[in-house]
């Protein structure tokens, strides 16, 4: 069973601009294959979504039913982690604090000056998103990242509860460059009721069990 579906990293530094993506890494293998493609933007809309309301310094997670959204914005650069919500919060925090460092020790600051959404695959990111699917993985660095302990999380139950006062998530939807056509008219007839009670990700439903934190 995946345990973690996606990582990312992305720019948040340009209030009121939509986050630039840096790094992006998928396991979409629970997925029909002709899901995979609105799912992956699903993804990136939502993750564009939670970083962008993830304010500098803070560390937070959106429940979206048997998932995690995890985000965690260090100086305006912010890594997401969607994973199941059997994953312990406290460790997916950790493997985001190891994603961090392991960033900004192969690009430094070489971020700051990107302009445009990176497609470039980063190999680290994808051997991360493979070895810590077991959650004990990230238990060891929890072990070493001691000022977890002391940062408080905010939860959000979900993810209309992150966006800012008179926000609707379907506007997003409509107004969002991340989602084709098809995703959108699928995304609107599935939040119409209730933004996140549907289960959907794009036309596929997310599988129901143990998957993203």
């Amino acid at each position: 069973m995946v345990k973690i579906t996606a990582l990312m990293v992305l720019k948040c530094t340009t209030e009121g601009a939509d986050p630039i993506i840096l790094v992006n890494a998928t396991d979409l293998s629970s997925f029909g294959f002709f899901q995979r493609h609105s799912i992956k933007e699903f993804i990136v809309f939502v993750g564009r979504t939670v970083a962008k309301r993830t304010p500098p310094g803070q560390r937070q997670s959106v429940q979206h039913e048997e998932y995690k959204v995890h985000s965690y914005n260090r100086n305006g650069l912010c890594v997401l982690g969607f994973m199941d919500d059997h994953y312990p919060v406290r460790s997916a925090f950790s493997l985001l604090n190891q994603v961090f460092d392991e960033y900004l020790k192969n690009f430094g600051d070489s971020w700051q000056t990107v302009q445009a959404d990176n497609s470039q695959e980063w190999p680290y990111l994808s051997e991360a998103l493979t070895k810590f699917q077991d959650p004990a993985e990230a238990d060891k660095l929890l072990r070493i990242q001691r000022e977890l302990d002391e940062t408080k999380i905010i939860l959000h139950k979900t993810i209309d509860s992150v966006l800012e006062r008179g926000e609707k998530l379907d506007s997003l939807v409509e107004k969002s460059s991340d989602l084709s056509a098809a995703s959108q008219v699928w995304d609107r007839i599935e939040f119409s009721q209730d933004p996140l009670s549907q289960g959907t990700c794009g036309p596929a439903q997310l599988p129901s069990g143990p998957a993203l934190p």
